[in-house]
């Protein structure tokens, strides 16, 4: 039982640092040296793909690789894998389908789900690589909640 319930820890932790490490990863190096790549996602396109999806890919093969290595004994690292991939499939639902519309399922008048939504816009506001806003997904400011 300890070991479901330290897996269950892992995978919920990995979830949240996740969405911290994304944070980082956007402002620093998405609207940094990788701006090339991102600047897809900051201009208006009719493709269903964008160059930025690759960074969706590269999280999806180190969560497999994880995953793989440790299949065997189910250890921490399996874990790790899970979460990334749990929080891969959150981004995908919230910022993909549910913010930018990718797919036209479903609408919500969640106050969180609108602050997440709202915030997005602030960061797509600025078009550029430089002054951007909101760059997390799941963590909102409260001044956004507010408005």
């Amino acid at each position: 039982m300890m070991h479901v319930i330290i897996s269950i820890l892992i995978v919920l932790s990995t979830i949240v640092v996740m969405e911290c490490l994304s944070w980082c990863i956007h402002k620093y190096l998405f609207h940094g040296p990788l701006w090339f790549m991102h600047k897809s996602h900051h201009e208006k396109s009719h493709a269903f793909f964008e160059w930025n999806d690759l960074f969706a890919l590269l999280f999806a093969a180190l969560s497999l690789y994880l995953m793989y290595v440790d299949r065997k004994y189910f250890g921490y690292r399996f874990f790790i894998g899970f979460g990334i991939t749990m929080y891969g499939v959150i981004y995908f639902v919230v910022h993909d389908w549910f913010v930018h519309r990718r797919f036209k399922t479903f609408k919500s008048n969640n106050t969180y789900l609108k602050a997440v939504r709202k915030a997005h816009k602030i960061h797509h506001k600025n078009q550029g690589k430089d002054k951007g806003e909101a760059f997390g997904l799941l963590f909102i400011n409260k001044k956004v909640l507010k408005n």
